[in-house]
This record gives C-alpha cells, sequence and structure tokens, in this order.
C-alpha cells in the first residue's frame, strides 16, 4: 500500500497492501480500504465504511459510517470481470449509501461526478453515469445503465428504472418511481413519475434569466400541445428556436434512448 505522510489513519483501520492513500486523507475507526482502491487528496472515510474493488475517489470527498463503495455489481451475469467505479471531487456519500462497480456489458465503469450528494441508504447500480451536483435523497434507487445529467435532484424513497436517462436540472419529487427518461429542467411527481411541469425553482435558484425561463415555459407549452407526436414538435421546436436551454431539451429528446420518454400533461 502507498499511505502519503500527511495521512491520519486510525489504528484500527484496515488498509490492505495495493491502496494509494492521497495526502491530508483521514481514515477513521474500523474503516476498510481494498487493495484496488485510490484516494485523493483530502478524502475522510469515517469509521466502519467500506471502500472496495478497483474504485477511485475524488479529493475532499467524504465516505460516512456503513457506507459500501466499490462492491461488485448485483447482476446475475456478473462473472467477476474487472470493472470500476469512479466518484469525483468534493461528493459526499452518506451513511449506508451503496455504489456498486460496472459490468462489461455495460461499459465497464460506474460513474459520480463532482459535487453530489448520496444521502443515507442510496444505491448507485452497476454502469449509472450521474453527473455533477446530483443530489439522490435519502433511499432513493438508482438502477443499473441510468444517466443522470448535471444538477438533477431525486426526492427520497424514490426508484429509477434501468437504462431510464434523467436530464439536466430535471427534480423527481419523494415517492416516485421513473420508468421512462425525463426532459432536461422537468418536474416529475406522482407514485408513477408524471412530468408535470418545469423546475422552475431549480432554474431560478441556478441564476438562468428570465428570457430562458420563458423560452422554456413555452417551449413546454408547444411540447404538450402542439399538432403532431411527440417527436414531431420536438423536431420543430428544435428548427425554430433560439434558447440555449430549450436547445438541451430538443436534443436530449432527439437523441437515442432505450426507453419512451414522459411526456407532457
Amino acid at each position: 500500500m502507498a499511505v502519503d505522510p500527511s495521512a491520519r489513519v486510525h489504528a484500527s483501520a484496515v488498509i490492505e497492501d495495493g491502496a494509494v492513500i492521497g495526502p491530508d486523507c483521514e481514515i477513521g475507526p474500523f474503516a476498510v480500504i481494498g487493495p484496488e482502491v485510490t484516494l485523493g487528496r483530502g478524502v475522510v472515510v469515517k469509521s466502519h465504511a467500506v471502500l472496495t474493488g478497483w474504485t477511485e475517489i475524488g479529493d475532499d470527498s467524504t465516505i460516512f459510517p456503513f457506507a459500501s463503495v466499490g462492491e461488485i455489481p448485483q447482476d446475475l451475469k456478473f462473472k467477476g470481470e474487472r470493472t470500476r467505479l469512479v466518484v469525483g471531487k468534493r461528493t459526499r456519500i452518506r451513511e449506508g449509501a451503496t455504489l456498486n462497480t460496472g459490468t462489461e456489458g455495460g461499459g465497464g465503469v460506474t460513474r459520480v461526478g463532482d459535487d453530489c450528494l448520496i444521502m443515507t441508504g442510496a444505491h448507485v447500480g452497476h454502469d449509472a453515469q450521474i453527473g455533477d451536483r446530483v443530489v439522490l435523497v435519502n433511499n432513493v434507487a438508482i438502477a443499473g445503465h441510468c444517466v443522470l445529467g448535471d444538477d438533477v435532484i431525486v426526492g427520497g424513497l424514490s426508484g429509477v428504472h434501468q437504462f431510464v436517462r434523467i436530464g439536466k436540472g430535471a427534480i423527481i419529487g419523494a415517492v416516485t418511481m421513473v420508468t421512462n427518461d425525463v426532459m432536461p429542467y422537468g418536474l416529475v411527481q406522482a407514485p408513477r413519475g408524471e412530468l408535470d411541469g418545469l423546475n422552475l425553482v431549480g432554474l431560478k435558484r441556478r441564476g438562468v434569466e428570465r428570457a430562458e425561463i420563458t423560452a422554456l415555459r413555452a417551449a413546454y407549452q408547444m411540447l404538450a400541445q402542439g399538432e403532431g407526436t411527440f417527436l414531431d414538435r420536438a423536431r420543430r421546436l428544435a428548427e425554430e428556436t433560439e434558447s440555449r436551454h430549450v436547445r438541451e431539451i430538443t436534443d436530449f429528446i432527439l437523441s437515442a434512448s432505450d426507453r419512451s420518454f414522459l411526456t407532457p400533461k
């Protein structure tokens, strides 16, 4: 193992040969660090957390007690192939959360971005791709192969079906099952996941200009009530819009998907 001299490691922690512990890390009592784990600068691993597998944790991230980070996928097709988990900088993984490595068939890497908050009991499944500044509230379950864009919030006790994409800036209400793709900046709620508007609060908090919000509102109405199919409306909107945020929505809708879309009410 390679432990930087500036790291502070509790005497009861287990760090296996091969692990790399970066400068200014803190490893708490009874924590376990596996042989293929790499911790960046200033990572804090609190008591009883377990980090294993081929796992990389970015600078200044914190792993809280009883989190399980880097275990093998919950996939019966997994046969022990060498796959990874990569977690970005300043991400907080709270108590009891579970993050699994990828699978060979899914690309081999589960990825979580920078500045994320993975709350108590949340699960990030194999091959999921989680953007920056994502919040997974308590006991959220993200299934395998899901893609969550930047600034997504998923409310507590919600589940996201495998292969579903959730676009940038979308918000999922609590106790919601999401089985279809969610367009960027969408607001989804109700037990079976209904697209019920835009995440206007999130847009305003991030300082999006009034003109862009107005354009997004108009785009939502066109997608909800315009002529033709949902994809027809998206294509027409893509041709007409000059809004950067609306373009993100149309690009998302018109890209390839393994799931159908939640459509506006």
